[in-house]
């Protein structure tokens, strides 16, 4: 099928992409396309204009800072998982950005396009959710105050599809702190075979000290509308030894933090996924603590 008739704008800076949103209703930002072209075919949306802001460098780049990761929102999946910058500040996201669709998807999709786009079946919302990253948005009145405002991963997403961005909004980059030494952080998932999408995505990061946890962060999607915090779990974890029992008991307490939210399709139903996310959630951090590795 074929999208229906649209227009199409350049935009030469972030300014004027959003003045191109505030001046056309219902215009949509296109960024890498993997997202929003395959739903125009579909006539799942159809926007009357796209915005293309592929070209705006100023939106691009890896940066590390003051104990602090920068993304520029269109920067592509390949050049994070490239990154050495990435891979020593928050290696959860690194190997998260190889498990990415295939080579063509990660050389053009964009972090940023991956999250606005908020599919609950993707990866990077959960990774960044669990890393407590910061997306920078853009808009009209931060043009005119000469600033941005800054939204948090555990506000930034709504639900399917949906996030915290306004409608003449563009996210321009996303920042998450540095991982410290004695921190651990992973991203395991049971992964749909055709597609490589998160059936159950589960991400943990957890601090220890002298063999304890002192601090963790746990999130589950795939199977929700939103990546979902664990904090049953993470109680459970903080001021215990990291040994097989104690993560055990600990994750499958994620049922508790879940409700109805869970959903389920043709390949695997609400029941089943919720038990995997203590399955997933396990592996994580498993792997993140050394009790077991990627083969």
């Amino acid at each position: 099928m074929f999208a229906k008739q649209f227009d199409y704008k350049k935009a030469s800076s972030v300014s004027d992409a959003v003045q191109l949103l505030s001046n056309n209703d219902g215009a949509k930002i296109l960024a890498g396309g993997h997202s929003l072209i395959p739903m125009m075919k579909l006539r799942l949306a159809q926007p009357p204009m796209l915005i293309d802001i592929g070209g705006l460098e100023e939106m691009r780049g890896i940066s590390v800072e003051n104990g602090n990761l920068r993304i520029g929102a269109l920067t592509t999946h390949a050049e994070i998982a490239d990154s050495h910058d990435v891979k020593d500040a928050a290696g959860i996201l690194w190997e998260a950005a190889y498990g990415i669709g295939d080579p063509q998807v990660r050389n053009r999709g964009t972090i940023g396009g991956n999250v606005a786009h908020a599919d609950p079946a993707t990866d990077l919302p959960t990774v960044l959710t669990v890393m407590d990253a910061k997306f920078v948005i853009q808009g009209q009145k931060g043009m005119l105050g000469g600033g941005s405002r800054v939204v948090s991963a555990d506000e930034f997403f709504l639900g399917p599809y949906e996030t915290a961005l306004g409608e003449n909004e563009i996210l321009t980059s996303i920042e998450m702190p540095v991982l410290a030494a004695n921190q651990h952080a992973e991203y395991a998932k049971m992964a749909h075979p055709a597609t490589s999408f998160a059936v159950v995505g589960a991400g943990v990061v957890v601090t220890v000290d002298d063999s304890t946890c002192t601090a963790a962060r746990v999130a589950v999607g795939g199977f929700v509308p939103k990546p979902t915090r664990g904090p049953s779990v993470e109680q459970a974890l903080v001021g215990k030894e990291l040994t097989a029992e104690n993560i055990a008991a600990a994750t499958d307490l994620i049922e508790n933090d879940l409700g109805s939210d869970a959903f389920g399709d043709i390949f695997a139903s609400a029941e089943y996924r919720q038990a995997m996310a203590a399955i997933e959630l396990k592996h994580a951090i498993f792997h993140a603590t050394g009790l077991a590795h990627h083969e």
